[in-house]
């Protein structure tokens, strides 16, 4: 009986999936035919897969690459598999769970944003998944027809394009939906912002000045505020004069073209021949202007970026100070028309901080946070600060407050933020700011004994972090368990000695990100840190059997936290024409 020789047909086809870098994905087919089959897997380059002569084909996911796959008899016939697409994301922190089996994981949600009428509406979102996730946008509910990929743009938005976005994002494993992303479409003339940027500084603690109290709450305060505003905040207690300069380089870096930009200082000031200066905590007795910061130098660098707005709120004294120095010399600021200056006192006058509710607080300040979040022109809101200062008993006669601007357009900090292809070029240049912001993860630590101990971490500052440190399961043996936190170098904690530790331990109970924490530890001027934080737990309890008195003791490094990952104490270049 003469054989009969089958066609070689694919009953199952590979299919394309969506990984992060170095994920290893594997490519199956499944071929039926007469007699042994074999297979060989090519690149989209059409070479062949060196190995690749499987059915099961295993890749590490190092960049995006199309595969088709071969199949063959020993009579010469042969069948290929469609084409697949091994899609790579390089992502920092992808976020898969750990047992994924590839059902669908969002790894970029949609960002609510506000669009200007006639410009593009674009929402991006991005899925991981085996096999690729496909895409459906909604919009207040109802399915978008046509709208099935990753990227939703509309040209030309209008009013009717406003409302809430929705992904809904599906494979064969399993379905999501991406959070809500609200969209609101305003007036062609409506006044936007590319980006808002702050940067807010507070001393109080001088090597060899008068201590002051008000900056802690107030630069707190404002900090919280200026982030319901949309701010990007950074916001830094007790610098030297190199780390202020510093800070304000890595603050000028963000600024360009459409941005929204708010400098803010609290602590000692004067002035001399028309010009402000930042009085440093290590500044000498008597210090004079190379001991200090310019704040029109300050001024004219954030001009120079030809930003949208400019803010400088100054909450310092004016007095004339050692009038013999002779000002350096600075180069006026161009008339830009977009910088509004907001001191909290007249020239030649004092600014006073007084006890407010139990809190210290600058009488500047004060009223400059209870306005701050009304939907009227910066220097509207100024001229309220002034009226209100000007009725406060205290401070009558001594302390008024000065405006002066050069704004062409009617500009607000509550003035929404414009999503654009530039704003992502700032992106890239504010991985720095971004950290300075960033906690370290929440850890367990499971000792020999069997105690399981939680440490977790808040940010009262972007250079002061609470370590907390609370026991979670006390173990088999062990009993009247008490655990101390220590860090490794020792970072001071100037707001411990008497007097000084109320409003400090005020934010603390405020922060908590631990119920009831058996201990904590506050590590301020982490500015300072030049290399990693070390987090000694040292736990001490009673054996039960034993009958002693143990000590174990774990270390858990968590780098460089807050603002310690922009390496101020490196700027030394910073602001070299300030020199």
């Amino acid at each position: 009986m003469k054989n009969m020789i089958r066609d070689i047909v694919i009953v199952q086809h590979p299919v394309s999936v969506y990984v992060p870098l170095n994920y290893k994905v594997t490519l199956s087919v499944r071929a039926e035919g007469t007699g042994i089959l074999n297979y060989q897997w090519f690149k989209s380059s059409k070479e062949e897969v060196f190995g690749g002569t499987r059915a099961d084909l295993i890749v590490t996911a190092q960049r995006s690459q199309s595969y088709i796959c071969r199949v063959n008899d020993q009579f010469c016939n042969c069948v290929f598999s469609e084409w697949v697409t091994v899609k790579v994301l390089d992502i920092a922190k992808p976020g898969l769970p750990v047992a994924w089996r590839g059902e669908p994981h969002i790894t970029v949600q949609p960002a609510p944003q506000t669009v200007r009428q006639g410009e593009r509406l674009t929402l991006s979102c991005t899925a991981f998944g085996i096999p690729t996730p496909h895409y459906q946008w909604y919009r207040n509910g109802h399915p978008l027809l046509g709208k099935t990929t990753d990227t939703l743009q509309i040209e030309n938005a209008g009013t009717d394009h406003r409302g809430t976005y929705l992904c809904y994002v599906s494979n064969v494993q399993e379905e999501r939906w991406t959070e809500a992303a609200d969209v609101e479409i305003v007036p062609s003339n409506q006044l936007t912002a590319t980006d808002k940027v702050a940067l807010l500084i507070g001393n109080l603690n001088y090597s060899h000045h008068p201590d002051l109290m008000a900056p802690t709450m107030d630069v707190q305060e404002l900090a919280n505020l200026l982030q319901q505003l949309g701010f990007r905040v950074v916001s830094l207690l007790d610098l030297t004069r190199e780390e202020m300069l510093a800070a304000i380089d890595k603050f000028l870096l963000l600024l360009d073209r459409g941005v929204y930009a708010l400098f803010y200082y609290a602590g000692h000031g004067y002035e001399r021949l028309g010009r402000n200066y930042l009085v440093a905590i290590d500044a000498p007795q008597p210090y004079r202007s190379e001991n200090c910061v310019c704040v029109q130098r300050v001024m004219r660098k954030m001009q120079e970026r030809r930003t949208a707005l400019n803010v400088v709120l100054l909450d310092t004294c004016r007095t004339w100070y050692n009038v013999d120095c002779i000002a350096s010399e600075i180069r006026p600021l161009v008339p830009m028309g977009n910088t509004v200056y907001g001191y909290a006192t007249c020239e030649n006058a004092e600014a006073y901080e007084v006890q407010d509710g139990g809190k210290s607080t600058g009488i500047f300040t004060k009223y400059l946070n209870k306005h701050i979040l009304q939907p009227e022109k910066v220097t509207h809101i100024l001229e309220l600060v002034s009226e209100n200062l000007g009725r406060d008993p205290f401070v009558t006669g001594k302390q008024a407050v000065e405006i002066r601007h050069t704004l062409k357009e009617p500009r607000s900090l509550t003035d929404p933020i414009r999503t654009t292809s530039h704003t992502g070029e700032l992106h890239l240049r504010d991985a720095c700011w971004r950290q300075a912001n960033e906690l370290p993860h929440q850890k367990l630590l499971i000792f020999p004994c069997g105690v399981e101990v939680e440490v977790s971490f808040s940010a009262l500052f972007s250079n002061v972090m609470v370590a907390f440190g609370r026991v979670i399961t006390t173990g088999p043996r062990a009993q009247d368990c008490t655990i101390t936190l220590r860090s490794t170098p020792a970072m001071e904690d100037v707001f411990s000695s008497p007097g000084r530790s109320g409003e400090m331990d005020s934010l603390l109970l405020n922060n908590l990100v631990a119920e009831n924490p058996d201990c904590s530890l506050r590590l301020c001027g982490l500015q300072k840190l030049q290399g990693s934080l070390v987090i000694k737990v040292d736990l001490h309890y009673t054996h039960m059997d034993r009958k002693l008195w143990l000590q174990e003791s774990k270390q858990l490094d968590i780098g460089k936290p807050l603002v310690a990952s922009c390496d101020l104490h490196r700027g030394q270049q910073a602001m070299v024409a300030q020199r």
